[in-house]
């Protein structure tokens, strides 16, 4: 087997046996606690391991795309949620040729996107399961009120193609108490008025770990849990140890003593900080910073360590955003030991439609 530092770079590496060990340990949290798991595939990309998820207990996958659930659904996973506005005529049409074939379900937060999908769906054999998108802190898609996904659920309910399928949101890191109550009290306004949602879907890996005090809750879908990242160990989710995806870079200059150059930028590593400082963690010399991305050049503040790379040097950096990263690279190379196994295509690349 070929070891990791014989590769060429900038390359992936997802070490298999903490992806393993990532999955097991969510799935026996949730089960624990009585909560479904529901994996966003987002993270990976890779039907693999959304198989390998439900092989350990998840109920099905989440996608954020059309064209993500389209590549899973065509690799045999048949249990989808899609948490997302379907807008527009062409992307209607797609939904309804995957409802033909998987059990798909998804969102709505608006008027307007439910009576899209009526249209689209009035006269088929199986309603389309539609859940109301919550806004329960994170100020991006969602209801505003319990009040008004009351009458959107309302509206579903009574929607020709349609069935009112729960809620869902997808909250603010470190508001767990917040999502609860919010939560909580829609779910009593629903029940009242004689539509209780059969699903609530929580959602976010930075607060899997106390997705139980969100007693509304039924299900959870974590993403970044499976491969971990800097951020999510600054959240305090896991540990440098957890992270299961590294991108291995090469310094390719040295230009002054303080300063190194590799060859992984803002196209290999993206340029997210998370309100962290510089763009990833390297393994070997933790003190360093990765102080600015160009497109194909990274740009590496030595001044604080006490030993420096050479040119020639391969590095293992855990990026800042590991989804980020899936999406930038046609294949990943899976390893184990530090020897490679295999080098896969990233299926799901790119389909961002």
């Amino acid at each position: 087997m070929t070891d990791i530092f014989e590769l060429d770079t900038p390359a992936v590496l997802i070490d298999l046996d903490r992806v393993e060990a990532n999955l097991g340990r969510a799935q026996a949290y949730a089960d624990s606690h009585g909560i479904k798991l529901r994996p966003h595939i987002k993270t990976h990309k890779l039907p693999r391991f959304a198989k390998r998820a439900m092989e350990l207990g998840a109920v099905g996958i989440t996608v954020q795309k059309l064209g993500e659930a389209e590549v899973f659904a065509d690799a045999g996973i048949s249990e989808i949620f899609l948490p997302y506005n379907i807008i527009g005529a062409p992307k209607l049409a797609r939904l309804k040729a995957l409802a033909a074939r998987v059990h798909i379900s998804v969102t709505a937060d608006s008027p307007e996107t439910v009576e899209g999908l009526s249209r689209t769906f009035a006269g088929s054999a199986i309603p389309l399961t539609v859940l109301v998108e919550c806004d329960t802190g994170m100020g991006r898609c969602g209801v505003q009120t319990p009040a008004a996904a009351l009458a959107l659920a309302e509206k579903i309910a009574n929607s020709p193609g349609l069935r009112f399928g729960g809620l869902m949101t997808y909250p603010a890191a470190g508001q767990v108490e917040a999502n609860a109550a919010w939560l909580a009290a829609v779910r009593l306004l629903l029940t009242t008025a004689g539509l209780p949602p059969a699903v609530v879907s929580n959602g976010g890996t930075p607060d899997i770990w106390r997705a139980h005090e969100v007693a509304a809750a039924t299900e959870h879908r974590p993403g970044t849990y499976i491969y971990m990242d800097r951020f999510q160990v600054a959240k305090g989710v896991g540990s440098f140890d957890d992270c299961a995806l590294t991108v291995l870079a090469t310094v390719v200059s040295r230009p002054t003593e303080d300063r190194a150059i590799i060859d992984a930028g803002s196209k290999a590593l993206t340029s997210d900080t998370l309100g962290m400082t510089g763009f990833g963690l390297i393994e070997a010399y933790p003190e360093a910073i990765i102080s600015g991305l160009s497109e194909e050049h990274g740009t590496i503040d030595l001044s604080h360590c006490t030993s420096k790379p050479r040119i020639g040097e391969k590095l293992r950096i855990i990026p800042n955003h590991a989804c980020v990263v899936s999406n930038l690279f046609d294949r990943v190379t899976l390893i184990s030991g530090g020897r490679v196994v295999e080098t896969v295509k990233v299926d799901a690349r790119g389909r961002v439609d």
